[in-house]
């Protein structure tokens, strides 16, 4: 009996044991032990040597020295432990994926920008809706100006949506499909949001509402070019934008701004509708230039993108027709003559070949490719990324070297665009642990040292790749 006793003390402690001790080391700000909050990686234990990983949820803990000390203590009381060795990692947690199922039945989203407000938008947005549909399509319409929704009027629709399960149904506007958040909150409550709560809106008209199976969701976006259409952009893969604007320069110039956003994230531009071409008197139905004639058409042709046409500024006396047909499903229905030009107008978006033609968004995704965009996208190993590019070169990226040129505010001033992290700080021996496609623009890895946050944009590695970056 002494010698069993004896060669059970020499083979050291189970995992059960060192498992239990180490459930008195309590995460201060989780408020739950190491062990069931799963810190503990790895664990070996070879006769009395207690090896294991005390993985925790940042490298910048402030208690990470205290909480290894308690744990070395602990094991190293149990008998038969003659050494201790913990090796600290890190693991930043990631937010869940938002769950994007609700447009798998979606084959084209189209967004309608502006840079300014009161450019006539909505109505265009509404439009590009009504002439799908009147083509036999099935359409939705979103209406994403989050801060000032006025689609709703427009349409004459007030009822909130009705939840079946976990998401809304939305309203039936003569056969379309509509949701905006004027339709969750009172029409006289202010939105005071901050640019997060504002995101998170377009993402639950988005992502929480049955659309079912669509032809077109058309998106009409608030003016500018802030968080939700950056959040719109890198969210879903939009098949191409509609610009509205005004003749005038102001306008134009303003509207520019949104237009080279698209760009800039990869969105396809089909074309600029310029609203309030001229002027419509209501007695003699004569047409007035009253803020300049052709700017549109002439933006258009400078940057090499379609102008779809310009829509007229019509008369009060024909205002209140339109609004009032609108609200009585005329104009919708295509019985209101005043819709029916406006309507003309915006046909031009819906006929564009990117959406007349295409069968998924896929299709539509892969013509016009630049130098720049890669047409394959592959994990050579967990430490090596190869990308071929549209002009037949292939780059490869190691993990190592992509962290040290991460362009995220971490690790870059972002006004100086000087380094924050040190390449020393970076070890070789760096993985990838994802890589994540980010809208139709950029490349988002997470390594294995915990860091998420950086957006690389593939101009930006296709610069890396050419030797372009300092």
């Amino acid at each position: 009996m002494a010698f069993w006793n004896k060669d059970k003390e020499s083979s050291g402690p189970t995992d059960e044991q060192v498992l239990g001790v180490l459930k008195q080391v309590l995460d201060p700000d989780l408020r739950k032990d190491i062990v069931t909050l799963g810190f503990i990686r790895n664990l070996k234990v070879e006769g009395g040597a207690v090896k294991f990983d005390l993985n925790l949820t940042t490298p910048a803990c402030p208690v990470r020295d205290q909480m290894r000390d308690q744990a070395v203590a602990l094991v190293k009381a149990l008998p038969g432990v003659s050494a201790v060795d913990i090796n600290m990692t890190a693991e930043v947690r990631q937010a869940p994926a938002m769950d994007r199922t609700a447009l798998k039945g979606v084959r084209n989203i189209v967004a309608v920008g502006s840079g300014k407000g009161g450019v006539g938008k909505s109505t265009i947005a509404v439009n590009i809706a009504a002439s799908l549909g009147a083509a036999g399509a099935k359409v939705g319409l979103l209406d994403g100006d989050i801060y000032g929704p006025t689609t709703p009027i427009m349409l004459g629709i007030e009822s909130a949506p009705k939840s079946v399960g976990n998401r809304m149904s939305p309203q039936d506007a003569a056969g379309l499909k509509f949701m905006s958040m004027g339709l969750l909150v009172k029409s006289d409550q202010p939105l005071i949001w901050r640019g997060p709560m504002a995101t998170k809106a377009l993402q639950q008209c988005l992502f929480d509402v049955d659309w079912g199976e669509l032809d077109y969701l058309i998106i009409d976006l608030p003016p500018g070019t802030g968080d939700v259409h950056l959040t719109l952009a890198q969210a879903i893969p939009l098949t191409g934008a509609v610009i509205v604007s005004t003749p005038q320069d102001v306008g134009l110039r303003i509207s520019m701004k949104t237009l080279r956003m698209f760009q800039q994230t990869r969105v396809p531009i089909l074309g600029i509708v310029e609203n309030m071409s001229y002027y419509v008197c209501p007695h003699c139905n004569s047409q007035d230039y009253i803020f300049g004639k052709g700017g549109g058409s002439r933006a258009a042709a400078e940057l090499g993108i379609p102008f779809l046409g310009g829509a007229a500024r019509p008369g009060d006396s024909q205002s209140i027709r339109y609004r009032q047909s609108y609200r009585s499903g005329a104009a919708r229905s295509g019985k209101c003559p005043r819709a029916a030009r406006y309507r003309g107008k915006s046909r031009g978006a819906g006929e564009h070949p990117r959406l007349g033609s295409a069968g998924s968004r896929g299709r539509v995704m892969s013509r016009d490719l630049k130098a720049s965009t890669p047409t394959k996208i592959k994990k050579v190993n967990p430490g090596e990324l190869m990308i071929i590019w549209a002009d037949g070169v292939e780059s490869r990226f190691h993990a190592p070297v992509l962290r040290r040129e991460c362009p995220c505010a971490s690790c870059r001033d972002e006004i100086t665009g000087t380094r924050i992290l040190l390449p020393m700080h970076v070890p070789d021996s760096l993985e990838f642990r994802r890589v994540d496609l980010v809208g139709q623009y950029a490349l988002q890895f997470e390594w294995t040292d915990g860091h998420h946050t950086g957006i690389f944009a593939f101009e930006y590695l296709r610069d890396i790749a050419d030797g372009q970056v300092k």
